[in-house]
C-alpha cells in the first residue's frame, strides 16, 4: 500500500515496516539534488516531524515523517549518489524505513488518485 502527504512525501507499507521518500513532483520542483541528510537508525519520529533534509541547486527542503515510528534504516546510497532522488524518486531514491507506531495514521494520507488530483490543483 502506498500513500502520499500534502508535503509530497510517499510512504509504502509492507506489514509493520514502511519505506519513505519524496514524490516525483517534489524532486522536479527541487531540481538537481546535491545532498541528502538522513535520520539515524533508532531515531523515534512523530508524524509530521522533520525527518530528513534534501538540498538541491535551488534550495534546501525538509522531509517530514508521514507517520510516527522508529527509523530502522536509512538509504546510505544517497550519501554518495544524491541524484538517485532525481532519477528514481519513488524507487531507488527512498530516504528511510521505519516501523509503524500507529498504523491508523495511514488513514489520514492520500491514495494515488487523490494525490494526483491534489498536484493537478497546485
Amino acid at each position: 500500500m502506498r500513500r502520499y502527504t500534502r508535503e509530497h512525501e510517499w510512504i509504502e507499507v509492507a506489514g509493520e515496516t514502511a519505506t519513505v521518500g519524496i514524490t516525483d513532483h517534489a524532486q522536479r520542483q527541487l531540481g538537481d539534488i546535491v545532498f541528502v541528510e538522513l535520520p539515524e537508525p533508532g531515531r523515534v519520529l512523530e508524524k509530521g516531524a522533520e525527518a530528513a533534509v534534501v538540498e538541491s541547486v535551488k534550495a534546501a527542503s525538509d522531509v517530514y515523517a508521514p507517520v510516527s515510528g522508529t527509523v530502522l534504516e536509512a538509504n546510505l546510497r544517497l550519501k554518495d549518489e544524491p541524484g538517485l532522488v532525481n532519477s528514481s524518486p519513488e524507487e531507488a531514491g527512498w530516504f528511510f524505513r521505519l516501523t509503524l507506531a500507529n498504523p491508523r495514521e495511514l488513514e489520514d494520507l492520500m491514495e494515488a488518485d487523490a494525490y494526483r488530483a491534489f498536484v493537478a490543483g497546485l
